[in-house]
């Protein structure tokens, strides 16, 4: 495994972080996985040395945690990095979302008993919430970090205005500022060059893209894609399969097939291929890669080591074409 400095926290993470969406309980999406099924997964993880891992409180509305929490419980605590989110509507109550004082002070409690830990390395804000003053959360959040309940914050998928006015306001305030962003960055979806990565470069944020094979879809061949459980679920979802088409209309299809190429040349999986084009990125620090196979994510890991050609990277890229913004609700 390789790692590298997470933003400027000083924290060293794995260049590869697993995303726990996929862990929890299949009541809350058909292709998610069991306690049972889920924590051998986190498990080869950590013997391939991964130690950063990505969850939130909505992800089968808290179960994520408490699987990642209880596996984690039985290594060194010291040695892992773990990330969650608050945002998402949890339950029936109302305050139970977005990113009120209250909401955030409850959330972020619950999260560290689901987890079973008294400190959250990296606490980020799952979306922008409009109906909250941008005070209002970051004082919460910089009380959060004086209690020792959160060493770092971060951020995820919204435009680069609000993110630009958060860091602006912090650094105002004097209240610590997002040190990461997790946005939505694959080689099907690159509209975040525009204006979020160069903000970030430019001020010292680690960008954590989600998403980072498009849903599957660099992953294998554009003809098999709705093959799978969670294919089919995307495919059944309005949202999801605005996604999907997004993917192809951006000179996606043509991308797949030059990723199915190159992995055919190089020995190696489309996935990998992928993955090393996003981790060959300046401003990308560690790749989100949620999986519901071993296999997958023991492929995600040698990823890591697989080195593309700057005409290797230009190849792929080249069909790119401009899409709607799409990830940020």
């Amino acid at each position: 495994m390789e790692y590298t400095t997470l933003g400027s926290t000083g924290i060293e993470v794995s260049q590869i972080c697993l995303g726990c969406m996929s862990f929890g309980s299949n009541d809350w999406r058909d292709w998610v996985l069991d306690p049972e099924e889920s924590e051998p997964i986190i498990e080869r993880a950590l013997e391939l040395g991964i130690n950063f891992f990505d969850t939130a409180n909505v992800y089968s509305q808290g179960e994520s945690e408490a699987i990642l929490g209880d596996v984690l419980a039985e290594y060194d605590r010291d040695e892992q990095v773990v990330a969650t989110k608050v945002f998402g509507q949890m339950g029936d109550d109302p305050n139970r979302q977005g990113l009120s004082r209250k909401a955030i002070e409850q959330e972020l409690a619950a999260s560290l008993d689901r987890l079973g830990m008294d400190t959250i390395d990296l606490y980020q804000i799952h979306r922008w919430d409009d109906d909250t003053p941008v005070e209002t959360t970051l004082r919460a959040l910089d009380d959060a970090i004086r209690r020792g309940q959160v060493r770092h914050l971060g951020a995820s998928s919204m435009w680069a205005h609000q993110f630009q006015r958060a860091l602006h306001t912090s650094d105002a305030l004097g209240l610590d500022r997002f040190q990461t962003m997790q946005n939505h960055y694959n080689l099907a979806y690159r509209e975040e060059e525009r204006e979020m990565l160069p903000l970030c470069e430019r001020e010292g944020v680690g960008s954590l893209p989600w998403s980072p094979l498009a849903r599957g879809f660099l992953a294998r061949p554009h003809e098999q894609f709705l093959d799978t459980a969670r294919g089919e679920f995307m495919d059944a979802d309005d949202t999801m399969s605005d996604r999907i088409r997004n993917y192809q209309a951006s000179g996606g299809i043509e991308i797949n097939e030059r990723v199915a190429e190159l992995a055919a040349e190089k020995g190696v999986t489309m996935a990998q291929i992928s993955l090393a084009w996003l981790l060959h990125q300046p401003a990308v620090d560690a790749p989100i890669v949620g999986t519901t196979s071993i296999d997958h994510l023991e492929d995600a890991v040698e990823a890591t080591e697989l080195s593309l050609s700057d005409s290797d990277l230009d190849y792929l890229a080249e069909p790119y074409e401009p899409v709607p913004v799409d990830g940020h609700d």
